[in-house]
């Protein structure tokens, strides 16, 4: 396999900026349009994480870079315009993220990555107990908020959508896909969400009620009270 590819791509640049969490930098090298496609337990084939645009990409890339892990990049392929790499990321508790990325290269500039990446599953033998006055991550969006707190292994979130919230139009662009693409086990404490499938299914979930949402489906705050949900599901 050849070890050349596009000049005004630096991978050595690239593989540092991994390992020295940079987000700044990789975030650089991408194009204005590129695509990140993500593939793992939470993201299958059929589903994956699609995000266009640096716009859409770099927040992830930052979030990941945020986070409390060494990363160590194993092995580089390099051909012509693309490159593949082989990145162990661990924990500070031991726990370990394996991942194999391809980047497709145009111009100097990543065009495409696809990453697919597997994780260890915790084992727990103690009690653990938490609460979301002191989330282990809060990310904001337009018109609302989820705060989730890492516990038995799992996420647990809570969410928060404004009066006028709606998936489609506050969080669509940021996912990449038409409809949200993840699974969803609620606990409704608050309000009212309406959810739409893609076949044209409509439900409601109101204070105190439980609901299972499948992936492909847009959903909305109904009226002028806050909807507060707990979410169970584990997209973690």
């Amino acid at each position: 396999m050849s070890t050349q590819n596009d000049a005004r791509f630096d991978v050595e640049a690239y593989r540092r900026a991994i390992e020295e969490t940079d987000a700044d930098t990789m975030i650089a090298m991408f194009r204005d349009d590129a695509d990140l496609e993500m593939f793992d337990k939470r993201t299958p084939p059929g589903s994956p994480a699609v995000l266009h645009g640096k716009e859409a990409i770099e927040p992830v890339v930052r979030e990941l870079c945020g986070r409390e892990m060494t990363h160590e990049v194993l092995t580089v392929a390099v051909d012509g315009d693309h490159v593949a790499y082989t990145e162990r990321c661990v924990y500070p508790d031991g726990g370990m993220v394996m991942s194999n990325t391809m980047l497709d290269l145009s111009d100097g500039a990543i065009a495409h990555q696809t990453t697919v990446q597997a994780w260890d599953e915790e084992a727990h033998d103690r009690i653990e107990t938490a609460g979301f006055e002191s989330p282990d991550e809060r990310q904001a969006f337009d018109h609302g908020h989820a705060e989730i707190v890492r516990l038995g292994g799992h996420n647990v979130t809570r969410l928060t959508f404004e009066p006028g919230w709606r998936w489609s139009e506050h969080r669509r662009e940021e996912a990449g896909t038409d409809l949200c693409m993840l699974a969803h086990s609620l606990l409704v404490l608050s309000g009212t969400l309406r959810v739409r499938m893609e076949d044209g299914t409509e439900a409601e979930a109101s204070t105190g009620r439980l609901a299972y949402i499948p992936p492909g489906h847009d959903a909305w705050v109904v009226g002028d009270e806050t909807v507060m949900a707990i979410d169970w599901t584990g997209n973690d």
